[in-house]
């Protein structure tokens, strides 16, 4: 079975085979995550995403690292959140599936990913965060090429709140 873990880092800076981008439709940058990524790799990744025509809520698509460290970007839409009754569910799902399956498919084994949808789309962190570690799991009893998939966290409670999903929280006062 594959590692599953959470780290607190800047996503731009990891040395794994692929980072997702927590992109736009356009995929032509934007802010958070995704203007970060677009900012580390260059301008390369700008003229290669013009390319691609965008992408769909829950869709993903693969481009090169260019400057990251990362081999590879997956870049994938999440859905906005609208209260929960508009699919937001099963396209924030698709989103981490569709990223899972573009990395097994090119071999890749390590692959880290932000908090998709919970910051300017709104979706709630503590359901985002739930239905990430639960479509990872599930799909990856399936996908045998990836060997370590990275929740990669910008907040301390970002980090708390996958680590508590991840059953890795340490007691106080109780090392491992």
């Amino acid at each position: 079975m594959p590692i599953l873990r959470a780290l607190q880092a800047d996503i731009t800076t990891l040395n794994v085979d692929a980072v997702v981008n927590a992109a736009n439709s356009s995929l032509l940058g934007g802010g958070g995550v995704d203007g970060a990524i677009h900012r580390a790799a260059g301008a390369e990744l700008l003229a290669f995403c013009r390319a691609l025509g965008g992408c769909g809520a829950g869709e993903a698509r693969i481009t090169p690292g260019f400057r990251l460290p990362a081999r590879y970007i997956l870049h994938t839409v999440g859905p906005v959140w609208q209260g929960g009754r508009h699919g937001e569910a099963a396209l924030l799902a698709a989103c981490y599936r569709n990223c899972l399956e573009l990395a097994n498919a090119r071999q890749l084994a390590t692959l880290a990913f932000p908090c998709v949808s919970a910051g300017i789309y709104r979706y709630p962190p503590d359901t985002a965060a739930s239905i990430a570690v639960t479509t990872v799991r599930a799909a990856l009893e399936r996908l045998p090429k990836l060997k370590e998939i990275i929740f990669c966290c910008f907040s301390p409670e970002d980090l708390r709140r996958y680590e508590r999903l991840l059953g890795a929280v340490k007691k106080q006062g109780f090392t491992s």
